[in-house]
């Protein structure tokens, strides 16, 4: 079946399709009909609009949701800056490391102490949220649930969220969503949402998008279906709480150019009865993904196994892709099967959700690892791999069975932050050692000089060297 076998049940009723204009009321009668900010909506709500982008974007990137809530969500304290002195994840301030060295990161270790949060590193990224150019690279590891009275939202820009271990049970303004691994979560800008933790420590990366939103690819020849389909996205269904007595104290807490702040409030923030619209938080599950490969021989490009873009004012140049390297056939003939080896003009992060990748069998590279090939780095598959390929007998085999990995390519040359480099303590120093420096030589000369290099020869052209054979 094209669906992960998870092992925690769904708990959830969603909305299906990916782009689509949805719409969901937790109270029968609670949307307007015809109309989006009715003088006196019903029951008592007020209205409010959340916009993704700019009101006068053109209407196939245009995303806007109408909000019926007990509540507005501007019925807060003003702001203040929190922990000020140790909360910061924006890119452009930090001392970002822009280096060309291949790293590899032993897996990241869970941290029970923390909350969703606080949990947050940021490993690498580029760019500035506060001109809303770039992106943010995460690690996230939480043993808590946040404070049943708080809630968390990015003002810099969309979470893309790749859960590796535990479960997410996350209340999002728009209604709740389960995350476990093998499932990837998105939550846009600005959307409000608190995290709790069913089933104990949770470990993951996130990709931190901060200009645009991410669409699905565009398949070109492919035709109409395959890679992420559509109708296997899922959108939360309105829920709501009631909380309006006024003893209760809850704490909103934003993310705002990589700087922490709080602000309090008397009633609850989840308290949309009903919405409407194009701008909500939304999940996938990964083991849905048809993908597509050849059936002849060589090897396609990676993008061919692109989940979502982001893209870039260039067509055909993205801001960031999210790829996947998910268990597929291969069946290519007289083909080297494994990736090639490779120097990318985009920067590439990959990490693994659980299995084995196929091009790096040494086992370096470990689930909750991850590794940073930057733009130019050379990279490709490890020496055991590439011998074990090289000789393998060349009949349809099946890879990746129980694997999940991924990447991040981006446009963008990655800095390094210190947490990265040095504070995690994962970097692992032996990384080229172990993967490309053992690779052997293959090459020999012919025995004897073929007709081009004897007519080379007599045309005067430059000494091609000492042939084998020859005396």
């Amino acid at each position: 079946m094209p669906v992960t076998d998870f092992a925690v049940p769904e708990k959830y009723k969603y909305q299906n399709g990916f782009g689509s204009y949805h719409e969901s009321e937790a109270v029968e009668g609670a949307l307007p009909l015809g109309q989006n900010s009715p003088q006196k909506p019903a029951y008592g709500l007020y209205t409010e609009k959340l916009s993704g982008t700019s009101f006068t974007a053109p209407r196939y990137e245009n995303q806007q949701s109408w909000l019926y809530r007990i509540l507005p969500a501007a019925s807060h304290s003003p702001f203040e800056s929190r922990e000020s002195d140790t909360y910061n994840t924006n890119p452009d301030a930090l001392k970002l490391q822009q280096i060309p060295n291949q790293l590899r990161w032993d897996p990241f270790d869970l941290d029970p102490t923390v909350d969703w949060v606080h949990s947050l590193h940021l490993v690498a990224g580029a760019g500035d949220p506060t001109i809303k150019q770039g992106i943010g690279i995460f690690i996230f590891a939480a043993g808590k649930s946040m404070d049943e009275q708080s809630a968390f939202y990015s003002a810099d820009g969309d979470f893309l969220i790749v859960l590796q271990h535990g479960v997410l049970d996350i209340l999002t303004e728009l209604g709740p969503l389960l995350v476990r691994p093998n499932e990837i979560c998105v939550i846009p800008r600005g959307i409000r949402y608190r995290v709790l933790l069913p089933h104990g420590p949770v470990r993951g990366y996130i990709l931190e998008l901060y200009q645009g939103h991410f669409t699905l690819p565009e398949l070109g020849p492919i035709g109409s279906s395959c890679l992420a389909n559509p109708r296997d996205f899922q959108a939360p269904c309105a829920s709501f709480e009631e909380d309006h007595s006024g003893s209760t104290q809850y704490t909103i807490l934003t993310k705002f150019a990589g700087r922490l702040f709080a602000a309090s409030q008397t009633h609850t923030p989840f308290d949309v009865v009903a919405w409407h619209g194009l701008y909500y938080p939304y999940k996938y599950d990964l083991g849905r993904f048809c993908t597509i490969g050849s059936i002849s021989y060589d090897h396609p490009d990676p993008s061919i196994f692109t989940v979502l873009s982001a893209l870039s004012d260039h067509p055909g140049t993205a801001v960031a892709d999210f790829v996947i390297f998910p268990p597929r056939w291969l069946v290519q003939e007289a083909t080297f099967r494994p990736p090639w080896y490779h120097r990318n003009t985009m920067s590439e992060f990959m990490g693994l959700i659980h299995g084995q990748y196929d091009a790096k069998t040494g086992g370096g590279f470990q689930p909750a690892g991850a590794s940073l090939h930057n733009v130019m780095s050379a990279h490709g598959p490890d020496m055991g791999t590439f011998e074990k390929a090289s000789s393998a007998e060349l009949k349809p085999m099946k890879v990746g069975e129980g694997s999940m990995a991924f990447m991040f390519e981006s446009s963008l040359m990655a800095g390094v932050t210190e947490w990265g480099l040095n504070k995690c303590q994962k970097v692992q120093k032996d990384y080229n050692a172990e993967s490309w420096e053992p690779l052997k030589v293959h090459f020999k000369r012919p025995e004897k000089k073929c007709a081009t290099v004897t007519n080379m020869e007599k045309d005067g052209r430059p000494d091609l060297g000492t042939w084998i054979g020859e005396s």
